[in-house]
């Protein structure tokens, strides 16, 4: 079952794809986090997804909201990847343990080995403001996530 609404957001650190850590509750009292579980990088709906948050990036930027992306692949896949798309927010790794962020969560497909499209918007104080999870080959409607980041104000 997914995180819900309300509750504490369950903390992690995730290497980025330069092999940087990036711990959730650095951002407490600083800024609120939009975290984007996606499947796999390079496929086409996670690619049109993550290009559409690329090219509204200002939406979520403007409004100080710190965007992550988390998939179970490697850094390595996510860095070229990041580079080919010039996604200019962090793609974090969740490849060892595999999916144990996902799972902590409740959006990892263990039959499968990849997170399902999850979307927290997680506020200030550390809480879910927003969740929404989609399976794999269903496109998110980010409109919900640009309405729950103007609520937050």
């Amino acid at each position: 079952m997914a995180v819900e609404v309300g509750s504490p957001a369950p903390d992690f650190t995730l290497n980025d794809y330069n092999k940087q850590p990036v711990q959730l509750s650095s951002f407490k009292g600083e800024k609120p986090v939009l975290l984007v579980f996606f499947p796999f990088a390079f496929s086409g709906v996670c690619t049109g997804e993550l290009c559409q948050l690329r090219d509204e990036f200002s939406d979520y930027d403007t409004k100080g909201v710190q965007v992550l992306g988390i998939s179970c692949d490697a850094v390595f896949s996510l860095k070229v990847w990041a580079k080919q798309e010039n996604y200019q927010f962090p793609l974090l790794s969740d490849f060892w343990p595999h999916g144990e962020v996902a799972q902590s969560y409740g959006v990892f497909n263990d039959k499968a080995g990849l997170a399902l499209r999850g979307t927290f918007l997680i506020d200030t104080d550390g809480v879910v403001r927003f969740a929404e999870v989609n399976q794999p080959g269903e496109a998110r409607d980010q409109q919900a996530w640009k309405k729950a980041v103007a609520e937050l104000a």
